[in-house]
């Protein structure tokens, strides 16, 4: 796995590197043949805590994990324990999933529909008060509820918008303030 580097406020030495590469190599035995993805890791201090931030995109899953503390070596333990948790988790709910419906082998094929949010009847007047400072494009693969929410919960996210194996529709999960879990669908 190729592994980007990047400091924020703080020099990344090569003692660093060197530990935050050994570190995310303990995640390749999770996975049978090497990974090719590209993972990016941030360093960063702010306040006196140190701050590890990790993503690793994989066809079909977004691995991703944060951790502060006081060490910055004992932030990146912790980031990778959180990664490979992640990892154990999404293998055992793939593996469940697979044994009870061999069909599901399909969910993470490249066949996926781009979609885009577009808002037909705006004028350019009615985006005055509002600035829209990051864009974002994604390509939906389709998923169950449960997976989607297996998502939004691997990503730290409070919603997650994916596309609807059953109804084939853009659909909404989203984390409710009792810690259940909320579907919007489409009418």
């Amino acid at each position: 796995m190729n592994i980007s580097i990047r400091g924020q406020q703080i020099e990344v030495t090569d003692a660093l590197k060197d530990y935050v590469d050994k570190k995310l190599s303990r995640l390749e035995k999770y996975f049978d043949a090497p990974l090719t993805s590209e993972g990016y890791v941030t360093l960063s201090v702010v306040r006196g805590l140190h701050t590890v931030e990790v993503t690793i995109p994989l066809p079909g899953v977004m691995l991703r994990a944060e951790d502060r503390s006081d060490d910055m070596y004992a932030s990146i333990d912790a980031v990778v324990d959180k990664l490979e948790r992640q990892i154990r988790k999404h293998k055992t709910k793939l593996n469940r999933k697979f044994r009870q419906d061999v069909s599901l082998k399909n969910l993470f094929t490249d066949e996926t529909a781009a979609g885009l949010v577009t808002a037909e009847h705006q004028t350019e007047d009615d985006f005055e008060d509002f600035e829209v400072v990051r864009t974002k494009r994604f390509t939906f693969k389709p998923m169950d509820v449960e997976e989607a929410i297996l998502q939004m919960n691997m990503v730290g996210h409070n919603f997650f918008v994916f596309s609807n194996i059953d109804t084939q529709e853009v659909s909404v999960v989203y984390k409710r303030n009792d810690g259940k879990y909320g579907l919007i669908e489409q009418n």
